[in-house]
């Protein structure tokens, strides 16, 4: 297992724009208009990168879990993203990490990892896509496969109430209460055998439902 050398925080030039944007935009709305709730945040570590396991039901919750956990959280997103000049160091700046489309679970592993190196905590949502209910019903091992390689600990983190935010028929983000739920740190697996990597996914999914059950 190759050995990687990680930075203890993320770069400060990254941290300055994370923390006005979350301090004049996110958390006002996250707290006052979504009536928002956190529980768990004694569970973060404050320095040294780590990977945060999520579910995931709006296109919400990138922001509103990056704002909660009170470190920048990077995600990763499209190359072509990166393309548009006005877009590209916005995004970045605020931890977006280019993956190429095509190029499969290769292309975002190496992306993850490097920004893990510079210190960044990397987010993924466990099922790898949005579900109706919030809960994780068929969770993907990218993020174990990761943890493994990089041996550093998995974080799971539940966001409850987002999948009513945007509803059929309404044009605006409808003010529904919001809870997020911070879990306990899991080992990352010993190895990259699919075993180990379907377990330690499994334990991830079940602390992040439970989580979940544990409602507003």
């Amino acid at each position: 297992m190759v050995d990687y050398e990680f930075q203890s925080r993320e770069p400060i030039f990254n941290l300055i724009p994370y923390f006005l944007f979350k301090g004049i935009i996110i958390a006002p709305i996250f707290h006052t208009y979504f009536q928002g709730r956190i529980h768990g945040i004694q569970n973060l570590p404050v320095e040294n990168p780590l990977i945060i396991v999520s579910n995931h039901a709006s296109y919400f919750d990138p922001p509103i879990l990056a704002s909660s956990v009170n470190r920048p959280v990077a995600y990763m997103a499209k190359e072509e993203l990166f393309e548009v000049p006005w877009l590209r160091e916005g995004i970045r700046l605020y931890g977006a990490y280019p993956v190429k489309r095509g190029s499969g679970d290769r292309g975002a592993i190496r992306a993850a990892l490097q920004a893990l190196q510079e210190g960044w905590i990397v987010g993924i949502f466990l099922e790898g896509t949005r579900t109706p209910d919030g809960r994780i019903h068929d969770p993907k091992l990218g993020a174990a496969m990761i943890a493994a390689k990089a041996q550093l600990p998995l974080l799971p983190v539940c966001l409850w109430g987002t999948q009513k935010i945007l509803q059929k028929g309404i044009p605006f983000p409808l003010p529904v209460p919001l809870t997020l739920r911070i879990g306990e740190l899991i080992d990352p697996p010993a190895s990259s055998k699919r075993g180990a990597l379907e377990a330690v996914t499994q334990k991830c999914a079940t602390a992040i439902n439970a989580l979940h059950d544990l409602g507003r």
